[in-house]
């Protein structure tokens, strides 16, 4: 199968026959047709010798050179005809020349040739036949009125003339169309194994999409809670004996947060499934055309990359912000937020990719900046909306320090793909006061 990154190229189909022919089976007929072309003109060579007072062996070899032109019929259209024409007057070559006027039509030569050539024919075998009947009612052999002559002169005429005319130019056009056909299912060939290439490609680029989306949305789902819950554990381990009745909150945030993670992974693993058992349901669809299923992929993946997933709706909104910082507040840190501009509503993604943003941002604090001052705000613009959490250096000591979350490096890619799939800008970075800064736009 050729790729999507090569050239077709046309390779001409081996020759099987001979020299010029391209089949066994042509050579021989047309070999066949050179023998019987021979054979006529060479007896016709007799009388013609006879009457040009020659001797009968050159009158033979005279029309057995000329006859003998009809092999070169494939090869040579034009000259067949010529030697025809050239030898008629001699009454000899007339199956060379309606064999070699049917090749000659039934060629790719220009129309104006074969017009040319085929009323040169015309008008020498119109005025050989003419000549011929002449001279027989002169000699007494034939009796009939003035009017005959003519007559009979252009009838043979467009007798010998017209039917390997008209039937050459029909099996050329007919060839040619073939052909053209031939080319056609071979192009189309050529472009379905393309397509099915490039659907093949752009479904495994949606299945790459597909996955690293999944992950993403589990990383956030779960990293905010999880880390919440250590840091949680991680104070309750401290103040468990100094303070019970806090190691009571404490663990019953634990639990809270466990349940709702617990729940939001669910709710995505029900997702999945359904869409799995929707697709067992399904098995017929599994004889749709691969170009058809790279396209539906393709075309999920440019609505999810677009923001228009109907499933975006489901997921968290700016509205839940509160909530969330309220839940880094009982986790004890301390959180500021600040919005400036008219709050609106934006699309499903948008809100959701915004939300995102922060939640991780929090999450990353929680898991390296324990105990730090941090700044969340928010702007509403006029085309776009812009939010940037930022942290303060964590504090020397803290009682969360000894959670020890893991990081796996992931938090500011994800944001980065949301944003930017929304065609949105996102820097982060260390700031000058040694704390970290998570800066979004995203147009609205």
């Amino acid at each position: 199968m050729t790729t999507t990154g090569e050239a077709h190229t046309e390779v001409p189909p081996p020759r099987a026959g001979p020299w010029w022919w391209g089949r066994v089976r042509s050579a021989v007929l047309d070999v066949s047709l050179g023998v019987a072309s021979t054979v006529e003109c060479g007896f016709e060579g007799v009388r013609f010798a006879r009457d040009a007072g020659i001797p009968d062996a050159a009158g033979v070899v005279f029309g057995v050179l000329a006859g003998s032109v009809l092999v070169l019929r494939r090869r040579w259209p034009i000259a067949v005809v010529l030697v025809s024409i050239a030898v008629m007057p001699a009454q000899m070559g007339f199956l060379m020349g309606i064999v070699g006027l049917y090749t000659l039509a039934a060629s790719e030569l220009p129309r104006r040739i074969i017009a040319s050539l085929a009323g040169m024919w015309f008008v020498g075998a119109l005025i050989v036949t003419f000549v011929w009947v002449r001279q027989d009612v002169a000699r007494g052999s034939l009796t009939v009125g003035d009017w005959v002559i003519p007559f009979a002169s252009i009838s043979t005429a467009l007798g010998v003339t017209a039917p390997p005319l008209l039937l050459g130019l029909y099996v050329g056009a007919r060839r040619r169309l073939m052909e053209s056909l031939r080319e056609r299912a071979d192009s189309l060939e050529r472009e379905l194994q393309l397509l099915a290439e490039r659907a093949e490609e752009r479904a495994e680029w949606a299945r790459n999409e597909e996955r690293t989306r999944i992950a993403r949305e589990m990383h956030d789902v779960v990293a905010h809670r999880v880390s919440l819950m250590v840091v949680h554990s991680a104070a309750l381990q401290a103040v468990a004996r100094k303070d019970p009745d806090k190691a009571v909150r404490n663990a019953a945030l634990v639990g809270d947060m466990g349940r709702q993670a617990l729940t939001e992974l669910r709710e995505m693993l029900g997702v999945l499934r359904s869409g799995g058992e929707r697709a067992a349901d399904r098995p017929q669809e599994a004889a749709v055309p691969l170009a058809a299923v790279g396209a539906a992929a393709a075309a999920a993946a440019d609505r999810e990359r677009d923001g228009r997933d109907e499933g975006a709706a489901d997921g968290p909104c700016l509205s839940d912000l509160d909530a969330l910082i309220g839940q880094s507040a009982a986790a004890g840190m301390a959180v500021d937020l600040s919005v400036e501009g008219e709050s609106r509503s934006y699309a499903p993604a948008i809100e959701q990719t915004a939300f995102r943003v922060v939640q991780e941002a929090l999450t990353n604090v929680h898991k390296h900046a324990a105990g730090a001052k941090t700044y969340v705000r928010l702007a509403h613009r006029v085309s776009e909306i812009a939010m940037q959490v930022e942290n303060e250096p964590p504090p020397e000591l803290s009682s969360a320090s000894s959670a020890r979350l893991p990081s796996g490096g992931n938090g500011l890619v994800g944001m980065k793909e949301r944003v930017v799939a929304l065609g949105g800008v996102f820097v982060s970075g260390p700031t000058d006061a040694g704390g970290f800064r998570v800066s979004a736009v995203i147009p609205a």
